[in-house]
């Protein structure tokens, strides 16, 4: 008795080890009838809540070619990582295509002004309450919005949305999704994503301390919450598996 009880404690660790170092790519589309004709389709690799983990090359090569542009939802970080994981973790997702960053709560538990220097200089572009446009030939455009790290008081949604300006399709990246609750439908912001809850890490019979990941409408608007790719405090998952997101926008 005491044996097998072991060994299911064994297999379940093991099997937790194992969701938490998965590398899963999922893959969403998503429709929108005030998505602009004129782009066609826009691909996103979205990653999220790397921590600790380094990037697998099993990803890079499922996704190279397929994504328009890399946006980071935060936490690429945290306190006692080795710089140059982070450094190679970044060069990685270089090879998919142009970074966007946002910054996550743990990101300010390292030498975030070394973090801040080296993402300049690697051409990451790091959206601190700002916006970045895309436009179309046709002229039309879309607005790729970005907020800091809302549990440092650091979130600035009314400076992202002035840097955005009036016209265009509006996408909102922050870390934590807790900006939908701050969202009004005045704003046009038509999609977010957000990372920070690990989908509840340790789902017990479906249960867990935050909501598993996944996509739902909130007062008008299409939310993207990640599982996350690493994981914090322990390295086990339960019933929320790490993930990233190849996520395709469309037109109606």
């Amino acid at each position: 008795m005491f044996i097998s009880l072991a060994v299911i404690i064994i297999f379940l660790f093991v099997y937790m080890w194992f969701e938490a170092h998965r590398n899963r790519v999922t893959y969403t589309n998503l429709i929108f009838h005030e998505f602009p004709k004129s782009f066609g389709e826009m691909s996103i690799f979205f990653i999220s809540d790397i921590h600790r983990r380094n990037i697998s090359k099993k990803i890079i090569n499922e996704v190279k070619g397929k994504a328009d542009i890399v946006i980071i939802g935060g936490d690429l970080t945290e306190k006692g990582v080795p710089f140059a994981r982070v450094a190679k973790n970044i060069r990685r997702l270089k090879e998919i295509g142009p970074i966007y960053f946002v910054w996550g709560n743990n990101d300010y538990e390292a030498d975030f002004r070394q973090l801040d220097s080296f993402l300049t200089e690697e051409g990451v572009k790091t959206l601190d309450n700002t916006a970045v446009i895309f436009e179309s030939e046709e002229g039309e455009k879309i607005a790729l919005l970005g907020v800091d790290d809302m549990s440092k008081n650091r979130a600035r949604l009314d400076l992202a949305l002035l840097d955005a300006g009036d016209e265009g399709f509006r996408i909102l990246v922050s870390h934590n999704p807790a900006i939908v609750d701050k969202i009004q439908e005045n704003q046009r912001i038509s999609l977010v994503l957000s990372g920070h809850t690990h989908g509840g890490q340790i789902r017990i019979f479906s249960f867990g301390i935050y909501e598993k990941g996944g996509v739902r409408k909130t007062n008008g608007t299409t939310v993207v919450v990640s599982n996350g790719y690493g994981t914090t405090a322990l390295p086990f998952r339960l019933g929320a598996p790490a993930e990233t997101h190849l996520i395709t926008l469309k037109s109606m």
